[in-house]
C-alpha cells in the first residue's frame, strides 16, 4: 500500500477500544498517579464516546516524545496498517491540566510517523 492511498484511507481505525486496552491503561496510570484515581479514569473512559483529535496536537499537549519510527512496536502498527488491519482508538486523560496519553503511545507515534495531520479516534476524560 502506498503511503499516499494510507493518507487518505478511512479504514485504519477500529470503531471502538478494544478491551484490554483499559487494562494497558491502568497499568500505565498506576505509575503516574494512585491505583484509586487510575481505577477512577478507566472507568470514566469505558463510559466515554470517541472523539477524534490530531495526532501532532496529542504530541503537542502531551509533551512526550515520538517513538522513533523504527521502534518494533511503531513499525508493528504501520504494517498492521498496510496490510488493512484496523488499530483501536487511544485513551487520554487530563489530570492537572497535563495530557496523559494512557495507552495507544506506539499508534499515536505509528499515526504521526504516516502523517502528523491523520485524525485519531480516541477517548478523552478528565
Amino acid at each position: 500500500m502506498k503511503k499516499s492511498k494510507l493518507l487518505k484511507s478511512k479504514d485504519i481505525w477500529l470503531e471502538d477500544v478494544e478491551f484490554h486496552d483499559y487494562a494497558a491503561a491502568q497499568d500505565y496510570l498506576e505509575l503516574v498517579m494512585t491505583k484509586e484515581e487510575a481505577t477512577g479514569y478507566v472507568t470514566k473512559l469505558k463510559k466515554a464516546s470517541v472523539i477524534h483529535k490530531k495526532a501532532k496536537d496529542i504530541v503537542r499537549a502531551s509533551g512526550f516524545e515520538l517513538a522513533p519510527k523504527t521502534n518494533i512496536h511503531v513499525k508493528e502498527n504501520i504494517d498492521k496498517v498496510k496490510k488493512g488491519k484496523k488499530m483501536s482508538p487511544v485513551l487520554l486523560v487530563v489530570k492537572e491540566g497535563l495530557l496523559i496519553v494512557a495507552d495507544g503511545f506506539h499508534r499515536v507515534s505509528a499515526s504521526y510517523v504516516l502523517t502528523e495531520d491523520l485524525s485519531i479516534p480516541c477517548k478523552l476524560v478528565c
